[in-house]
């Protein structure tokens, strides 16, 4: 029987078959408790009907309403509303996942399997190898979360560190993690110098430390070769599954793999120019190699952000979908390729179909931030508010240094009139956007995005000089317009916000839907000059 864990706010004692919280305990039938058990042991997973019987029972005919039973009698035992579900969630035709947050009591053994990976120097001679090095990180944090026994921090969490002189144990602390990889790249004339090691945070020792010279085409076995090697260092046995993708190298052509590590750089700068960048260099991965998932899979997130935020031309919507369709095509399995599926399916609205795409990319990797993020935007969409807040703390959770989430889930709790966790969550979006501007100062999303939370909390000046900042690095972009009408509104700048949010349309914005329902503009309503801009959207 599986240890003592916690589901929530309740401590589930297996081997005595009940759970507890305060002074409630309810005692529950002991297969009854198995299948809660089993759950836990996939939190988030969509587990079928038949894998639950099998573990639970067995050596024994079980039928589906044993199961169903089952899941009545947590539900009575948790207060768990089916329709409304905070612990276990039906998946129609599928089978049931366990929603809530687990919390194991693992032993010293198992603690130490949660690892982060920091962004990897450049000691190359001229320093022009960032992107590289970036990409070497990138890819062996995406190889280790293939792997079950270990907990990874995500890549935009561990990334944020970059640059910083902080001390290693610090930073595990920080990312609640038992053990951090860094490493440092050279490369040169078609050769490569990797040293890479693993620190235990708590006491700042190296675990396991390893120096690579190769030749450059030797990147993705050193890649595997690292990773192994960490999973073997925190005694973790690999599965066939897992080995197996381990040794699946992304593309065979390096020249691809450049082309698609140059794009990556442009694409995390969020800006429509920049991901006109990233398009022809992601273009150009898939001509050298035709079967490049994921930079089929950057292909269509680039065509989607354009979408969302250059006009929204159809041309843009189609190809999200078609690249998307085609990076599922070549690897069903890839969470990147689900993720921007999502996407895709959210432009033309096919909310049931996006929602499908996310919930599968989650289970393939948990730290995928953007699964995460971009659910709970389709969620907003459909009003499911209550949803959408899952989501957005979730994506905090697996990204702490995300400024975006806490921004945006301020507003919801605003709406529905919790002030107290709208205001919390106002300033943690602000500090983290104060945190990234320090280290890339022309990020226009962010100044925007924190000017809105400082309006929101009454710090007028400071925001208004930060929607002012935005302008003034990117005075052409639409989302840049529109954002800041909605810092002035709030701010009281009625005239100012219908200048912005006249210049947004004029330049390109075409998001009706926003400008009806966005709570920020709610006291523009009135003037003439926003309903003329109502009806000019109308008519397009």
């Amino acid at each position: 029987m599986a240890r003592e864990f916690r589901v929530g706010e309740w401590l589930v004692e297996p081997n005595l078959n009940c759970i507890s919280r305060a002074d409630e305990k309810i005692s529950i039938e002991p297969k009854v408790i198995e299948v809660l058990a089993f759950l836990a042991e996939y939190p988030g997973e969509v587990l079928s009907k038949e894998q639950i019987i099998q573990a639970v029972w067995p050596d024994t005919y079980v039928s589906d309403e044993v199961l169903r039973y089952s899941i009545t009698e947590l539900r009575k035992a948790f207060k768990d509303d089916a329709r409304n579900p905070q612990i276990i969630q039906t998946i129609p035709r599928r089978g049931y996942r366990l929603i809530a947050e687990v919390t194991k009591k693992a032993p010293a053994a198992e603690a130490r399997r949660s690892i982060a990976v920091l962004a990897f120097a450049d000691i190359s001679s001229a320093k022009d190898q960032e992107y590289f090095c970036d990409g070497i990180s990138e890819e062996i944090t995406s190889s280790l979360s293939r792997i079950k026994g270990l907990r990874i921090a995500s890549r935009t969490s561990s990334f944020a560190f970059k640059g910083k002189s902080e001390d290693i144990r610090s930073i595990g602390r920080k990312l609640g993690v038992a053990t951090v990889l860094e490493g440092s790249v050279r490369k040169a004339e078609g050769r490569l110098r990797i040293t890479s090691q693993l620190i235990n945070v708590e006491d700042g020792c190296h675990l396991w430390t390893e120096r690579y010279d190769r030749d450059l085409k030797d990147i993705f076995v050193i890649q595997d070769e690292i990773a192994r090697s960490i999973a073997a260092t925190l005694k973790i046995a690999l599965t066939p599954r897992e080995s197996k993708a381990l040794a699946k190298a992304p593309t065979k052509d390096l020249e691809a793999y450049d082309y698609y590590l140059r794009g990556r750089q442009f694409y995390y700068q969020l800006k429509i120019k920049s991901m006109e960048f990233a398009l022809k260099l992601f273009s150009r991965a898939i001509e050298l190699d035709p079967a490049y998932v994921r930079a089929f899979a950057a292909i269509a997130d680039c065509y989607s952000f354009l979408f969302m935020h250059a006009g929204s031309q159809d041309i843009h919507r189609d190809q999200a979908d078609s690249m998307s369709r085609r990076a599922l095509e070549l690897d069903p399995d890839s969470a990147e390729a689900h993720a921007s599926r999502g996407v895709a399916h959210s432009l033309k609205h096919n909310y049931s179909e996006a929602e499908s795409e996310f919930e599968e990319a989650i289970v393939l990797d948990p730290t995928l931030f953007e699964a995460y993020y971009f659910y709970a935007r389709v969620c907003f969409e459909q009003g499911k508010l209550e949803k959408t807040i899952q989501l957005y703390e979730k994506s905090i959770e697996v990204n702490p240094q995300d400024y975006q989430a806490p921004l945006l889930v301020a507003q919801i709790y605003s709406d529905l009139g919790d002030e107290e966790k709208a205001a919390d969550s106002r300033r943690r979006g602000v500090r983290a956007v104060e945190a990234r501007i320090k280290m890339h100062p022309d990020d226009t999303r962010a100044l925007y995005m924190g000017a809105n939370g400082l309006v929101a909390l009454g710090e007028f000046d400071q925001g208004l000089e930060w929607a002012a900042q935005a302008l003034a690095l990117d005075p052409g972009e639409p989302m840049v317009f529109y954002n800041v009408a909605c810092v002035q509104s709030l701010a009281g700048r009625y005239e100012d916000a219908l200048d912005s949010l006249e210049k947004s349309v004029q330049s390109g914005l075409m998001h009706l839907h926003w400008l009806e329902h966005d709570s920020n503009l709610d006291p523009l309503r009135r003037y003439p000059r926003y309903k003329q801009l109502i009806k000019q959207l109308q008519n397009r």
